[in-house]
């Protein structure tokens, strides 16, 4: 069966969740756009969005129109092509409404997995949890066709151990979009064991068709993604353990995130980053690789006091960041959570200046991040940034050469428990996936 035959009939699972209502907005375009050729126009087509919550999809009606508004005003010139035939739509307001109605007319939303029976293509987005995932997994395949294919966004979890679980015998594949899928270019793709050559190409043809970049990651828990971001989080979190006797966790944390983002040039500090994975996503993925890898290392003390205090982070329904190590209003940080004392502590310029004093005692300016993303000259600009960084011989230029240090052993020890093939994909992954403008295997150190 073709790509094209398979995307009569999808079905997403966990689509009312932030990944699950990404990848529906990207397929359900893609099955317009062969709806709307004149060949395929008698045929039926549907994608079956199936989430727990009656609530939640209601959510997910509103912002599938959101989303595909939004998506349709920035293809004018391929949908003015598409509907080339349409004498009726003349203005550009006119065609993209009627691209998002009649998209908008394949959706079927529902709280009743027995729906997913005639679908050929199943993607599954559900919560990162070994024991859901399998248990979802075989009511699938005891609902679908011999024939269904199944992409897991999981982001942790070995697919040949799901494979294996939920006796799927190689349809599966692990098909990791980075969130939002709406926007993100990177895909992180896994073979289980047994995965079919058809499913492969499928996959491979899904990519391309999105846009995407597909990296192929080795199927060892965390992949390429996470089984760095998890280390690099980790090592973060540990230093902080370090730098509470003197400076107090928020003020640990506010320097480990300073250090992280403007030293190392990123666009978001290390604890931000987290905030915005969720703090419960971040152990539930250190919990996953420690299970799967038998790495007790992959813990941290503090994490756990965060998250059992309900310290969560994530994001609001709106996009807004909610409080996590930080504290946001309007999604800028304007706080630092202190765990001991089980409050925030506002920035105060006396305090925050402080503390810059030590890490940064020459206040010397570095080039933030987005000033050098589309540089022509990046590469050499942060090759002065660095070299500059190493003759600065301050503490804080030493913590951020030693966090530098650390995110390459991070990666090459991924290419040495081959989890990546090569250096070039790790820095792909963390490029694309997390906006890095250089990969952690550099000559920068």
């Amino acid at each position: 069966m073709t790509l094209d035959e398979r995307l009569e009939n999808v079905t997403i699972i966990g689509a009312a969740g932030k990944m699950g209502s990404g990848i529906a907005v990207l397929i359900s375009q893609e099955m317009a756009k062969l709806k709307l050729l004149p060949e395929n126009r008698d045929k039926i087509y549907r994608l079956t969005l199936i989430d727990i919550s009656e609530k939640a999809l209601d959510g997910l009606r509103s912002y599938m129109r959101t989303q595909l508004l939004k998506a349709a005003e920035k293809s004018t010139v391929l949908l003015r092509e598409i509907y080339k035939d349409r004498k009726d739509l003349v203005e550009n307001g006119e065609i993209i409404n009627e691209f998002v109605n009649e998209t908008y007319a394949l959706l079927n939303f529902s709280t009743d997995f027995n729906l997913v029976k005639d679908a050929s293509l199943v993607f599954e987005a559900i919560f990162e949890n070994e024991e859901i995932k399998i248990k979802v997994l075989k009511q699938l395949k005891n609902l679908c066709k011999k024939d269904t294919l199944f992409l897991s966004n999981t982001s942790s979890i070995p697919i040949s151990y799901l494979d294996e679980n939920a006796g799927l015998e190689g349809r599966i594949i692990g098909y990791h979009f980075y969130n939002p899928p709406v926007i993100q270019k990177l895909v992180e793709v896994i073979s289980a064991k047994k995965t079919t050559d058809e499913l492969k190409e499928i996959a491979a043809e899904i990519g391309k068709r999105l846009r995407k970049k597909l990296v192929p990651s080795n199927d060892i828990s965390g992949f390429i993604g996470n089984g760095h971001f998890s280390r690099d989080g980790l090592y973060a979190l540990n230093k902080v353990e370090e730098l509470k006797e003197k400076y107090d966790y928020h003020g640990a944390v506010y320097i480990m995130n300073r250090i992280s983002q403007e030293f190392l040039v990123r666009p978001m500090g290390i604890f931000q980053l987290i905030d915005y994975v969720g703090l419960d996503i971040f152990q539930s993925l250190l919990r996953v690789m420690n299970t799967h890898l038998a790495d007790t290392t992959l813990v941290s003390d503090f994490l756990n006091k965060m998250a059992a205090n309900k310290i969560l982070g994530g994001q609001f329904s709106s996009g807004a960041q909610k409080d996590g190590f930080l504290k946001y209003e309007k999604n800028r940080p304007t706080g630092v959570y202190n765990i001991e004392k089980e409050k925030y502590f506002m920035f105060d310029e006396d305090w925050k200046a402080k503390i810059d004093k030590v890490i940064n005692p020459t206040n010397e300016k570095f080039i933030p991040w987005r000033a050098l993303l589309m540089d022509a000259k990046k590469s050499d600009k942060l090759k002065t940034h660095f070299d500059n960084l190493k003759n600065m011989n301050t503490w804080g230029s030493e913590l951020a050469l030693d966090f530098l240090k650390e995110t390459k052993k991070i990666a090459e020890r991924l290419l040495v428990d081959g989890v990546a093939d090569s250096a070039d994909d790790i820095n792909a992954v963390l490029m694309n996936g997390f906006f890095w403008i250089y990969g952690p295997i550099n000559n920068y150190i």
